[in-house]
């Protein structure tokens, strides 16, 4: 089964602090329906090395990840980011690069994004998102 759905790093981040809303939306849809971008391991990683304590942050991190498809970055996937960069410089309403991967990803997978930050992820035509947790 492919996956459904694409993690953003914030709502990783809920699930991982034990926010039960957002623990439980994961357990309803299912490992095998989630996805997550590489750019949102990199992102979970300097958290890791921010923590009091990094080792048993590492291996919550790797336990989380064990059964999620990790997306890398195509060169479909830059191609998207250009395209979408582009645009919304041109309408002055840039995102983060981070942000604009993680929703070129979702566009080239055809995927529904579950985040906790809307606002800028709105701002990508044709991109599905979700912001609250299912349950």
């Amino acid at each position: 089964m492919s996956p459904t759905h694409l993690l953003d790093t914030g709502w990783i981040i809920r699930h991982l602090r034990g926010a039960p809303a957002y623990t439980q939306t994961l357990r309803d849809l299912g490992a095998q329906n989630l996805a997550i971008s590489v750019v949102s391991v990199a992102e979970l990683y300097e958290g890791v090395h921010r923590a009091d304590e990094p080792d048993a942050a590492e291996r919550a991190v790797l336990t989380f990840l064990s059964d999620k498809a990790i997306l890398p970055i195509t060169q479909e996937i830059c191609r998207l980011f250009g395209h979408h960069r582009a645009h919304l410089r041109q309408h002055n309403q840039l995102i983060g690069d981070v942000d604009l991967f993680i929703a070129a990803t979702c566009l080239h997978h055809n995927l529904t994004l579950l985040t906790t930050n809307l606002r800028h992820f709105q701002r990508i035509k044709g991109l599905t998102a979700v912001s609250k947790p299912i349950s």
